[in-house]
């Protein structure tokens, strides 16, 4: 599974690429907006999961690099929660990038892909995405992409307590925009 942009390949996750996802997850900056950075063993069992999602949906979370030189800055892609939302049952598109390749429109880049890829591939109706209310810089790129926000549907995040400051989950939805297509 490959997707080009004009700036990136999107591709399943390699075994060269541990090394980068461990350093991505244990870095406070990345992580503001989780529960704490994640340590090296979580982020191979992460990998893990994310390798089994592909292999019992047939789709999942993408690896991306810069064309120009294939360093890899993030990932992106479509899952399953393993919890329970207010849109369950659901397909999720979620992002986390280096900060070295925030503000340059990689994420809406690579997301847009993604979309494009759930909605004329994989047939999907509809996408949803979520955050803590305070994750502005999520919350910005789902309103870029054409997300919409119901009140209704935000959440307590199940896998938190009830004490975290990230507790409140705000949920944006994309439906179809082409419904009619065979």
């Amino acid at each position: 599974m490959r997707i080009d942009t004009e700036r990136l390949i999107l591709r399943r996750f390699e075994p060269e690429d541990t090394d980068a996802i461990v350093a991505m997850n244990a870095n406070p900056k990345v992580m503001e907006y989780f529960a704490a950075p994640i340590s090296r063993e979580a982020s191979i069992a992460h990998l893990k999961r994310i390798s089994e999602h592909w292999e019992t949906n047939g789709f999942g979370l993408l690896a991306f690099e810069r064309c120009q030189t294939g360093q890899m800055i993030g990932f992106t892609g479509l899952t399953i929660p393993s919890y329970p939302v207010p849109a369950s049952p659901c397909v999720e598109i979620g992002w986390r990038l280096t900060p070295d390749a925030w503000g340059k429109g990689l994420a809406f880049e690579a997301a847009q892909a993604c979309l494009k890829w759930g909605f004329d591939k994989l047939d999907l109706k509809e996408i949803v995405s979520f955050t803590y209310k305070g994750n502005t810089p999520s919350r910005r790129l789902m309103d870029r992409l054409g997300m919409k926000r119901n009140k209704s549907d935000d959440f307590d995040h199940p896998m938190l307590t009830a004490d975290s400051v990230l507790l409140r989950h705000v949920l944006y939805r994309l439906v179809d925009p082409t419904p009619d297509r065979k």
